[in-house]
């Protein structure tokens, strides 16, 4: 085959308010970022998955987005908890498989974004 894809180098995506939307990211998921975004640096065992879905599936939620981006967390149900405690629009059902432990929430303009904490 020769040269192939080696990983993620970043997700963008549109926003009607890209700096208030820096700084949701940044209060409620520590996220800080400057106008190019941020890096995440990998560590040992990290891992990012590349998963297309079907057309139909409900995974995302019910908005009809495209895409959602999953963040590692170290503890789901303290996330979740001060997602909630600020506001959040968070989904009460949180998903336990053998990869680890899922939640997802929304932020203020309707992407839902998936929360894991690995196994």
């Amino acid at each position: 085959m020769g040269e192939r894809a080696v990983g993620i180098g970043g997700v963008f995506f549109r926003a009607r308010d890209p700096e208030a939307l820096r700084a949701w990211y940044a209060e409620h998921l520590g996220i800080d970022m400057e106008d190019y975004g941020t890096t995440f640096t990998a560590r040992e065992g990290d891992q990012t998955v590349w998963a297309p879905f079907a057309g139909d599936t409900d995974y995302f939620g019910p908005s009809g987005q495209q895409l959602m981006v999953n963040f590692r967390v170290r503890d789901l149900d303290a996330m979740l908890e001060q997602l909630r405690a600020a506001g959040v629009d968070v989904d009460d059902h949180a998903h336990e498989i053998e990869f680890g432990r899922f939640g997802w929430a929304v932020d203020p303009e309707g992407n839902r974004f998936e929360l894991w904490e690995p196994a």
